[in-house]
Order: C-alpha cells, then structure tokens, then sequence
C-alpha cells in the first residue's frame, strides 16, 4: 500500500521531529485547471543538531541520473546517528520531467532565471517560490544536472575555487573534471550564493537515461562531503578518479551546417592544432574540419551528427 504523503506551501525544518525521514509533496504553483503543482521533498533530520545539505535534481526535466543519486542516498541514512539534516529534491523541475522535455512550460530555461520573480512570468515565479519556500533552509548545496539533448558529459563540477569551503567540497567529490567557475550566472548556484549557502554544480553524466556508474560515483562524493561536515561518523571513500583541474572552460561552436562528427572521447586531453570535429555534406564530402585552439581536455561533446551552422562541437576545459 503505497503511504499517505502530506502536503505542505513551505518547507520548515524546525517543524520537522528529529530522527526521522520524512516525504512531503510541496507546491509551488497552480495549472491553468486551479490544480497544484507539486515537488517530492525527503529530509532525514538525525537525533543530534548539525548543518543542513540540500540536494537537488532535474531542474532540468530530462536530467535523470540525480534523481537516483537522491532516491539512494535516503535509503542508507541512518537518522539515529546523524548530526543535522539532509534536504533531497528528487525533481525541481515537475512540469518538464512530466513532458520529458528539458525546458520549462513557457520555453524557459530554470537554470538561467534565478532568483526568479515574485511577480515575473510563469517561470520565474516558479523558481521565486523554490528558493523562497525551500532552498532557504539550506546551508550547503549540491545541484545535480546532466547533459542536455544530443550531448554527453564527463562526470564534472561547476564550482567557485576561489572559495576555500566550495574548493574542499568539489575536491572531496569524484569527479574526472573540475572547473573553476565563480557563481555569478542566474543558476541555482549563483542564487544559493547569493543567500550565502556554499554550493556545486554537478554534471553527472547523459540525459534521458540512469547511469550506473555515474550515480554511483555521486554517491561517493556526497558521502565524502557529509564526513567532512561531521554529519556522518564513517571513513571517507577512496577517490578512484584523479581529478583534473580547469581554470576556464568553454565551447566550440560550428560555422557551418552538416553531418557532424566529433573525433576526441570525454575527458580526452588535445593539444592546439590537433583535430577535433570533422563535417561532411549530406553527400559525404568533407566541407570543414575543426582544430583544437589551444591545449584542454575534452568535457562534453556533441553526439548528434546533424549539426546546423552555430551548433556545439565540444566543451573545451583549459587545465589550471
């Protein structure tokens, strides 16, 4: 039998009985009908006090493989010995996951609107409320993303290394790929920044799909993370990936239209000058090839060959 859910207008952790894992469907907005909108939220509150991490996922509604990082995570909490609470958002963004599209009703990407508006459009309202109502209550952030349509990623963090607290936290993470990027870019990054919560992007993989071994790489690092916030009492995990350290990153973008295809694998380090894309006519012949600029290592690439003129080629990061 499936359990009885409340729901709640705000997330107040102070209402919330220590030692327990409790669900809570959270709405944010109504639908055209007058029907709520809900989000999933589950927080374990451990027996003793302690800082509050607040996971979050799909904010993107094709981004997947967060979720089950989150979902995992609950399942192997131990409130009896944890020291604080942990805020898992199986999904932020509902209305996308539900159409399996990756934008927001109106056409609006979440991740490049925050904070929102109280008064905005339906997009920005939507994020508005989600900080005001949940991610206020939070004092670190880690915010899953993958790839979006046509792409893949490596397993990489987004994080500020210029601040001490975030460097630790995406060191202890494990991931193939770190890239220096302060938070100043209307994501929920920048807008728990903003708030002071210490925050990390996490690219965890490919969209559309669960990938083992990248939930199971996420699952790592946050276990690391609540170890070295003294919410949990157990050994950190080995590292299994060598971490590469990017200063910069940015992608490569086609001046031309075709077939496309992007010759280096993820996490591939290219030296300047060597070839990185090759596109061909509908017909076969080669029209361009593309050259890496200067020395970097291979992020995210595109996988779908049919690429119009202004379409991404690759995600190039400069190694620190």
């Amino acid at each position: 039998m499936q359990e009885t859910i409340d729901t709640i207008n705000k997330l107040n952790l102070s209402e919330i009985p220590a030692g327990t894992i409790t669900k809570f469907w959270l709405t944010l907005v109504h639908d055209g009908l007058g029907c709520p909108m809900n989000i999933p939220i589950i927080v374990a509150k451990g027996k003793n006090p302690g800082k509050v991490l607040g996971l979050t996922a799909a904010v993107h509604g094709n981004e997947l493989n967060g979720i089950l990082v989150i979902q995992r995570l609950f399942q192997d909490i131990n409130t009896e010995t944890l020291n604080g609470t942990i805020v898992g958002v199986p999904v932020v963004n509902i209305p996308s996951l539900m159409r399996k599209k990756r934008r927001f009703i109106d056409g609006n990407d979440l991740n490049h609107i925050m904070p929102g508006k109280p008064n905005g459009t339906v997009s920005e309202v939507y994020v508005w409320r989600f900080i005001e109502n949940v991610l206020k209550e939070f004092d670190f952030l880690l915010d899953l993303h993958t790839a979006s349509n046509g792409r893949v990623n490596s397993y990489y963090i987004r994080a500020d290394m210029e601040d001490e607290t975030v460097k630790k936290m995406a060191l202890l993470q494990n991931a193939e790929i770190i890239v220096h990027n302060p938070p100043n870019d209307k994501t929920l990054r920048g807008a728990a920044a903003e708030l002071g919560i210490k925050a990390l992007t996490l690219e965890v993989g490919n969209p559309n799909t669960f990938q083992k071994g990248m939930i199971r790489e996420g699952l790592t690092g946050i276990n690391n993370l609540l170890v070295w916030l003294e919410m949990i009492d157990e050994e950190m995990e080995e590292i299994d990936n060598e971490t590469v350290l990017c200063k910069r990153s940015y992608w490569i973008y086609t001046d031309t239209g075709g077939i496309l295809t992007v010759h280096p694998k993820l996490t591939h380090k290219v030296k300047k000058g060597e070839r990185i894309a090759t596109m061909r006519s509908i017909f076969g012949d080669i029209i361009k090839e593309y050259f890496a600029p200067e020395d970097g290592i291979i992020i995210g690439k595109s996988t779908n060959p049919i690429n119009q003129t202004g379409g991404r080629v690759l995600h190039l990061g400069i190694l620190k």
